[in-house]
């Protein structure tokens, strides 16, 4: 019996990115298509098979401890980003500014779809969501530099909205325009009581 079970519910791919250099900027560096490969994106910062624990994991391992990269790639929602710009008073929050891998539209409560949910993509790749991608300070400077003076309202303003990070099951070339397919898992939500 399959674990994973598509959804009524596909999307698009609106807009793709990469960041080339965390250490020098958050910003992305916008593309028209990306190969998705088991490391990640090509070329991307955020690559690799495995990856240093950051402060997202801190009660389960040491700061910097060698670990799976399920953070290979940043998916967010077009229609969260609107949400968000609203908030902070912008007419439009640019993906790039946030370090956006994947821009998807179409697909609802995008950054709340369940852990282990798989987007497959028409032209072959699927991507497995780890979680939400809460939303941090880093960003505040790429945005100050575009729209100076509303860097600081990002955090509050994308709590709950700031998408979804994952990493490749399946490798293939990723272009704008192509169509998402949204896979969840075939169980019920976690209740311990």
């Amino acid at each position: 019996m399959p674990a994973l079970v598509p959804t009524n519910y596909s999307g698009c791919v609106t807009w793709l990115g990469y960041v080339p250099d965390r250490e020098f900027s958050l910003r992305s560096d916008p593309v028209t298509e990306f190969t998705a490969s088991y490391s990640g994106a090509a070329g991307e910062d955020h690559a690799g098979l495995t990856r240093a624990s950051c402060n997202r994991v801190t009660l389960l391992y040491p700061l910097g401890t060698e670990i799976r990269n399920v953070r290979q790639l940043s998916i967010v929602s077009a229609e969260e980003l609107t949400v968000i710009a609203d908030k902070m008073g912008l007419s439009a929050l640019d993906p790039s500014w946030i370090g956006a891998s994947m821009v998807v539209s179409g697909i609802p409560d995008f950054s709340h779809l369940p852990p282990s949910s798989r987007l497959q993509i028409s032209g072959g790749a699927t991507l497995t969501i780890d979680m939400q991608n809460r939303p941090c300070n880093l960003p505040a400077k790429v945005i100050d530099q575009a729209a100076a003076g509303f860097g600081k309202a990002f955090k509050q303003a994308a709590a709950g909205l700031r998408g979804v990070t994952g990493w490749v099951e399946q490798e293939g070339l990723i272009r704008i325009g192509d169509q998402v397919k949204l896979h969840i898992p075939d169980q019920r939500s976690w209740s311990p009581e």
